[in-house]
């Protein structure tokens, strides 16, 4: 598929007019009980599991893309026998990778990505998120219309690939003092508007939309592209309960567009045996309490 500026403009236009379609809002379900878990390796898991949690959420170089399948394999055991359901991977592409700017290179990072997704597959998982802020920043001076039309392209690359291994690609909005490329959901939406494929979407980060100030209206805009969240609370990027954030407004826009996928923790831990289940009851309480 070629993108031009033309063609990318169209697509996300006539997207964002569409009344319904694969990814369109849904009414909002009575029975709102996400699976709850959290960003951790699979040495944690069968302890998580003891301790409620539903899934964990592996960083992608657990999957060791780039090496051979034979070097994989006693990591692929490993994965399969955790203890818990690895539900997706975060920190998808070094920044060595380029996906925007002068030097980038999306045969290098389609080739990256298969290993990514088919290991993925083997393993159960569902969703890759695409932070990476390291391959995504742009450059001082590039022009953000060039990097949109590469990131379309990109995705519009790598979204047959996913789907051949049953994975979904979801776009991460990130904060300012992380990235100066995709900081907020609604523009992450216009992109995926303009891919149209049911294996791209978005993760709505709760931590990240509250650094910049996004409300959870842009949950109910993106609709059914939110197809991952993660959460952590505001000041200190810390767990649930720790300073006691009330995340109910985001989490109500999610039941609102009737968000079937997880709630992953995303956060730092100074005590995990101590604070898990307390960030897992809080999530919990909050859930309980929507409309």
């Amino acid at each position: 598929m070629t993108i031009t500026r033309r063609t990318f403009l169209t697509v996300a236009g006539a997207a964002a007019v569409a009344p319904r379609g694969l990814w369109a809002s849904a009414p909002g379900a009575r029975d709102f009980v996400p699976k709850i878990g959290l960003t951790r390796g699979p040495e944690h898991a069968k302890n998580l599991a003891s301790m409620g949690a539903d899934f964990i959420e592996i960083g992608c170089g657990l999957l060791m893309p780039g090496k051979p399948d034979e070097d994989f394999a006693e990591r692929r055991k490993q994965l399969k026998e955790c203890g818990l359901p690895i539900h997706g991977a975060n920190g998808f592409l070094p920044g060595r990778l380029k996906s925007t700017g002068p030097k980038a290179d999306h045969a290098a990072i389609a080739a990256y990505a298969t290993d990514i997704f088919r290991r993925g597959e083997e393993i159960g998982m569902q969703t890759v998120t695409f932070g990476s802020s390291g391959s995504r920043s742009l450059p001082e001076g590039y022009p953000t219309a060039d990097a949109e039309l590469q990131f379309v392209a990109l995705l519009a690359r790598l979204a047959p690939i996913a789907a051949r291994h049953n994975i979904r690609v979801c776009v991460e909005p990130l904060q300012k003092s992380e990235t100066n490329f995709i900081q907020y959901v609604h523009e992450a939406k216009r992109l995926v508007d303009a891919v149209q494929h049911p294996n791209i979407g978005i993760t709505a980060d709760i931590f990240h939309m509250l650094r910049g100030g996004e409300s959870a209206e842009s949950i109910r805009k993106a609709g059914k592209h939110i197809q991952h969240v993660h959460v952590a609370e505001l000041a200190k990027r810390t767990a649930p309960g720790v300073d006691g954030d009330d995340f109910t407004a985001y989490f109500q826009a999610l039941k609102d567009i009737g968000y079937r996928g997880p709630i992953s923790m995303e956060c730092g831990w100074q005590d995990l045996n101590k604070q898990f289940p307390v960030a897992l009851e809080t999530v919990r309480q909050q859930l309980a309490g929507l409309k």
